[in-house]
């Protein structure tokens, strides 16, 4: 198997480019990753950069070794999951940590997205191929947007009330990938930019630069696209060395991408970015099997979810300095996550494996 394709877009599931094989090869090789050193001390008491305060557990979700994207609910106090072996979405009181509702009626469950200004959930179904809306209020299914299979990672742009939904590519049987624009308002798709890869990963808009970036990983490479003009403008090659490029965040302020790679089953890296060119700056390693990476800009860090059981954390200091900090112990294949700078808190998903539940585990940042 190659190893673009043992690390290609596995939370697929049974659909996509990955199978239970893969999936049984990446818990394995999760498990053996929590077992190793990744260089970084483990974080104690006094000096971890951040805290568990408590775990939100799903009991309906049965055994499987994924938990996809998540979004917040400011106003109404909610969290919305994506345990896919539940092929449901889990609604979480983030007042009291109980699940509120499963919204069931899904394939194989990724990006996902509430809007507050329409009150709507939209959720990217791959292995039906298309994103469903649902009511905010109720839950009812309000209209489902036909895309091509393989619909996955989807992003939300606030001045257009656009998300940009990745899909097709090899997961559909084309020579071509796309990112479907649908408007929030109208629940229409607006329009397909075609990209010329087998397969997307996760992307990041600059709204100042009317700009997005998109992982291509199979080119080991970040994609430039023109949200105007509706086309790709450019192509930036990461540095040699087997990175598999899964998430990706922006950090405006100092005009950099940082791109959470996955080099090996064990090992991972951060490629720091210039947003403006393109050209690498930086390389920080972390543990493998990374899908998650935000920024904090309170306390100048990077956050990096891994599911080796690991959040990595970096300080960000002056001219591309960046401080490894402890590491903090999450879950196995607890991977995705979402930090919430209103909120100040990281909330990590990890799945069901074992005797431990799936569960989204919410930390506070230190100090």
């Amino acid at each position: 198997m190659l190893m673009k394709n043992f690390f290609a877009n596995e939370s697929a599931g049974c659909d996509g480019r990955s199978s239970a094989r893969g999936a049984l090869l990446a818990l394995a090789a999760a498990v053996s990753a929590c077992c190793l050193s990744f260089g970084a001390a483990a974080a104690s008491a006094d000096n971890a950069p951040l805290a568990l305060e408590r775990t939100m557990t799903m009991p309906a979700v049965p055994p499987g070794p994924y938990s996809d994207y998540l979004s917040i609910d400011l106003a109404g106090k909610r969290l919305f999951a994506t345990p896919q072996a539940a092929k449901s979405v889990a609604v979480l009181n983030l007042k009291d940590g109980q699940v509120l509702k499963m919204i069931p009626g899904f394939g194989n469950l990724h990006g996902i997205f509430y809007s507050p200004a329409v009150k709507r959930l939209f959720v990217a179904d791959s292995e039906q191929g298309n994103v469903k809306v649902f009511s905010g209020e109720d839950y009812a299914l309000l209209k489902t947007i036909p895309l091509a299979r393989g619909a996955d990672w989807l992003v939300y742009e606030p001045q257009s009330h656009f998300i940009y939904v990745n899909n097709g590519g090899e997961d559909a049987g084309m020579d071509h990938s796309l990112i479907s624009i649908v408007d929030t308002v109208s629940m229409q798709k607006v329009a397909d930019i075609p990209v010329a890869t087998p397969g997307l990963e996760a992307s990041v808009i600059d709204p100042a630069k009317h700009l997005l970036y998109v992982n291509l990983i199979d080119e080991t490479a970040v994609a430039v696209v023109d949200l105007k003009t509706r086309r790709v403008i450019d192509k930036w090659k990461l540095p040699a060395g087997g990175h598999a490029n899964l998430a990706i965040t922006l950090d405006s302020p100092h005009d950099r991408l940082y791109v959470a790679c996955r080099d090996s089953s064990m090992r991972g890296s951060i490629i720091v970015l210039n947003a403006g060119n393109g050209h690498a700056v930086a390389t920080l390693p972390i543990g493998g099997w990374a899908d998650g990476i935000f920024v904090d800009h309170k306390r100048q860090r990077i956050y990096a979810s891994t599911g080796v059981g690991h959040i990595e954390t970096y300080s960000i200091g002056a001219h591309d300095v960046y401080r490894r900090l402890p590491t903090v112990d999450t879950a196995v294949m607890a991977k995705t996550s979402l930090y919430s700078s209103e909120l100040d808190r990281l909330y990590v998903s990890a799945p069901h494996l074992g005797n431990d539940m799936a569960a989204v585990m919410v930390f506070r940042p230190l100090p």
